[in-house]
């Protein structure tokens, strides 16, 4: 099955460029990978919901029991006296999620290098409205928390789960424009890269110096392994494991071993667009000259197997890497995170605590900081004149979308299990966390059905639209 799917894709790629130099418009081809990407999330978001769900009646089940024996259930390797052993729950949070991080990692790469963060003014509006959608959160969670044992959670409202808030407004389908949605992925991925940095500085309980320079060492070998010209991906999943390890035992989370081999992955093509062009000409004139002699059949298999090579030359291992990683991450990894992490025991004496302060700052986090957050640091960016809005886009879209950046789900669970390892509060906080996507989720929904109901008007440069 492997292998009929990357011929499919290689087949697939290869009538795309033929299709392009046929004149097919610029921007159909510089939209399509956003589309591709934007399908993974949709139907990730999807099995995402479904896991989910899954771990909510699972966890309220009268099999509850079996849920948490298997969250405990320790797993380990051995080699002669060197050991690792954790629980499933620790090896999905600290392993699997290395691989989540790898892809956002790349995906921040690519915005960086040929997407929406490119260009400084484009770049400027979703940044600036990232980080908004960060620092309104934690303020409005530590005016709830300042001076409690629970204020170390004020990273947890900070996060967007480009997943679910991308699957949630492609259910509007045409009703809202592609320049919105590119917008919010290229929002939500700035807000990765913030959720990164803090996990990285305010999350780290204590270092390790052997174990990083250990990792420094791995970090080193995958640069010069960029640096060399090296495109295979088995030398940087082998480095890459190396890195993660050096992590692991550092007490710096080992998840950003995943960010930081994701960007030393080399992200240029071996045979450039032009030329490529030429030698698929090449190559389709001469099957067109091929007879029907004996040796057809060789003739032809070596000039396809040749067009293969070079189609694979035509892609960056930046590209190829996040195309393999990208459906298990979507369709797997985050799945089997939300269904370990979201099952949360939803009773009389839990929902008491509703009205707590940690649930409570969560929640209104999520769903007052990122809202108030995203939407006054646009206004504030394109009044100011340092930005414009995308094109076709309303001040309304905009306002929709940033209720939508308050489903926090996937990057909040995670940061709320670094900010409460002992547990004493992760009922709570997973609570907050639900309730604060769900109210999110759904006023993005109300938001922008109804401006699509409305009459189509282009806003005054500078001027708010309700």
């Amino acid at each position: 099955m492997a292998a009929g799917h990357d011929d499919a894709t290689e087949i697939i790629g290869l009538e795309d460029t033929v299709a392009a130099t046929a004149g097919e418009e610029v921007a159909q081809r510089l939209l399509r990978p956003f589309h591709l990407f934007a399908r993974q999330e949709i139907s990730g978001g999807i099995v995402l919901f479904l896991a989910t769900l899954v771990a909510l009646v699972w966890a309220n089940s009268p099999w509850a029991e079996i849920y948490q024996q298997l969250l405990h259930e320790p797993f380990g390797l051995q080699l002669g006296e060197w050991r690792i052993a954790y629980d499933l729950h620790h090896w999905i949070n600290d392993g699997l999620m290395a691989i989540f991080f790898f892809v956002v990692g790349l995906e921040i790469k690519r915005e960086v290098l040929v997407g929406e963060l490119t260009e400084p003014r484009k770049a400027l509006l979703p940044i600036g409205a990232a980080v908004g959608g960060m620092l309104l959160p934690a303020t409005v969670y530590l005016a709830f928390n300042a001076g409690q044992p629970t204020a170390a959670g004020w990273g947890i409202p900070m996060a967007t789960d480009i997943a679910f808030s991308l699957g949630v407004l492609a259910l509007l389908g045409p009703r809202v424009p592609d320049a919105l949605k590119i917008f919010l992925v290229a929002l939500a991925i700035a807000d990765d890269l913030g959720a990164v940095l803090v996990i990285a500085l305010f999350y780290t309980a204590s270092l390790d110096w052997a174990g990083l320079g250990l990792a420094a060492v791995f970090f080193a070998a995958l640069v010069a392994a960029n640096r060399g010209g090296f495109r295979h991906p088995v030398i940087y999943f082998c480095l890459g494991i190396g890195l993660w390890y050096g992590f692991l035992i550092s007490g710096v989370h080992a998840t950003l071993a995943g960010v930081l081999a994701a960007f030393t992955v080399p992200a240029r093509v071996r045979i450039p667009p032009h030329r490529l062009a030429r030698v698929v000409r090449r190559a389709a004139d001469r099957l067109d000259a091929l007879d029907a002699g004996g040796d057809m059949d060789s003739q032809r298999f070596a000039l396809v197997s040749f067009l293969r090579t070079v189609a694979e030359g035509a892609k960056s291992p930046l590209q190829r890497f996040e195309h393999m990683a990208h459906p298990w991450v979507a369709f797997a990894i985050l799945p089997v995170f939300a269904l370990f992490n979201a099952g949360i025991t939803i009773d009389a004496s839990a929902l008491a605590t509703l009205l707590d302060p940690l649930p409570l700052g969560i929640a209104a986090g999520l769903v007052v900081g990122k809202q108030v957050g995203v939407f006054g640091a646009t206004w504030l960016l394109v009044r100011a004149g340092a930005a414009s809005l995308p094109q076709g886009v309303r001040w309304g879209h905009i306002y929709g979308v940033a209720w939508l950046t308050g489903i926090g789900f996937t990057m909040s669970l995670f940061v709320s299990g670094l900010a409460f390892p002992a547990a004493d509060f992760d009922q709570e906080a997973r609570l907050g966390i639900l309730l604060g996507s769900i109210v999110s989720g759904l006023g993005g929904v109300v938001v922008l059905t109804s401006l699509a109901r409305t009459r189509a008007v282009e806003p005054a440069p500078g001027v708010p639209l309700a």
